[in-house]
């Protein structure tokens, strides 16, 4: 099982991230461009939260809020749980499973470095699966 500096190196070297004060359409459109589901909300190099396409269609969407005036500080998850690189995937599994959520962003010595989604997550447990079921598969057939 990979930890998650190991899953980071296998995705592109970027922070994908925006402002509190964006508007909320200004954050869509950076998730879009990206072809992610979450992106980082920094002030500066700080971490101060989460804005996901979850966020954007429960907050503003559902709410009748309207995108391109509502900020991204007002709808992001601030209360968000982070992982080191050196943390297990199956641990993010457990977190992600327990908390409800799909994205992890990895912090190390209180530096943003990276996200891992779920898709990355559940990419690597199958891959994990794939190679452990080949093992079985030639010890069995004795090649």
């Amino acid at each position: 099982m990979k930890t998650v500096s190991e899953l980071l190196k296998a995705k592109p070297t970027r922070v994908v991230a925006v402002k509190p004060e964006d508007s909320v359409l200004d954050a869509i459109k950076v998730l879009a461009r990206e072809n992610i589901g979450a992106a980082i909300v920094m002030v500066g190099d700080r971490l101060a939260g989460i804005f996901s396409e979850r966020d954007y269609t429960r907050k503003v969407i559902l709410n009748g809020r309207s995108s391109d005036t509502t900020r991204v500080e007002e709808i992001m998850t601030s209360s968000v749980v982070v992982v080191s690189p050196r943390t297990h995937c199956r641990e993010c599994m457990a977190l992600m499973t327990e908390k409800n959520i799909r994205h992890l962003p990895v912090v190390d010595q209180g530096r943003v470095i990276g996200m891992v989604s779920i898709r990355d997550i559940v990419g690597d447990i199958i891959a994990d699966q794939d190679f452990t079921i080949e093992q079985l598969e030639h010890y069995i057939s004795g090649q």
